[in-house]
């Protein structure tokens, strides 16, 4: 079963739903709290891949479950972000699939082997 953008958002406001008076929620004031939540499970991500690399964790089925984890926690905070914002499912689906397909179209190489000459 596949998670789309808008099954993310619901989850978490569920999960804020529960946790209303306790957590700090998700308000324009937040968003800033849940983008370094997000930092900080990207750092828990990146260890993995230091520590172990990629390939352990192709390999582990622990550490591939314990990555998957680390992962979620990423998508969660920066789901929170998003709805902190007040960002529509719809909207974002539409900004990722206009910024793909100009990534598409992009010639990254010449951008780059060109980036900073006069």
């Amino acid at each position: 079963m596949s998670l789309s953008v808008e099954d993310l958002m619901n989850y978490q406001l569920r999960l804020q739903e529960k946790y209303a008076g306790v957590w700090e929620g998700d308000n324009p004031d937040t968003a800033k709290h849940h983008l370094l939540y997000a930092v900080e499970e990207i750092g828990e991500v990146s260890a993995i891949l230091k520590k172990r690399g990629a390939n352990e964790v192709i390999k582990d089925a622990a550490l591939r479950a314990h990555f998957c984890e680390e992962m979620a926690d990423v998508f969660m905070y920066l789901t929170d972000v998003l709805l902190c914002c007040g960002v529509q499912p719809e909207e974002f689906e539409a900004a990722y699939r206009e910024k793909m397909e100009r990534n598409l179209n992009r010639d990254f190489l010449g951008e780059h082997r060109n980036y900073l000459k006069e």
